[in-house]
């Protein structure tokens, strides 16, 4: 009963989702990736790495031998967010998103194009990069409140 008594007197964790969001971790894993075309070489790593095998990546040979991207498409609805194609990224050019407000009322919505990747409105997550987690927001848990 003292328990009860303790947690009665405590200020809400609850928020009025959707108009009010807690700020995340700055190290968290969301569901979509932020791909960086410029540092992109093409050379597959990221797709035979991931476990589902939702990313597809076509290249062709460009200028001095060098591969051009001409497609790249992640299936964020088969995606498990593991963070495996981000980890075996050589070059740096794959991050996980920040975001985790992705649902959508069509399955091909899901599937998300280079150029949707590579905007940027998105938000780069601090996970496996420490230098970007650094840059963000600290992770807040309760609400402030109006006033204080």
């Amino acid at each position: 009963m003292v328990v009860t008594m303790i947690n009665l007197l405590r200020p809400r964790v609850v928020t009025q989702y959707p108009e009010q969001k807690l700020t995340i971790s700055q190290r968290t894993r969301g569901n979509e990736l932020v791909w960086d075309k410029d540092k992109c070489t093409g050379c597959g790593t990221c797709s035979k790495t991931c476990p589902q095998g939702v990313i597809r990546i076509e290249t062709s040979v460009g200028d001095e031998n060098k591969y051009f991207v001409e497609s790249f498409e992640v299936d964020t609805g088969y995606c498990i967010s593991c963070g495996l194609c981000v980890e075996a990224c050589p070059y740096d050019a794959l991050f996980m998103g920040y975001a985790y407000e992705l649902g959508r009322y069509r399955r091909g919505d899901l599937v998300l194009t280079r150029d949707e990747m590579a905007s940027e409105e998105r938000i780069r997550s601090g996970y496996n990069r420490p230098e970007v987690a650094e840059t963000l927001p600290r992770q807040t848990l309760l609400i402030e409140r109006e006033g204080d």
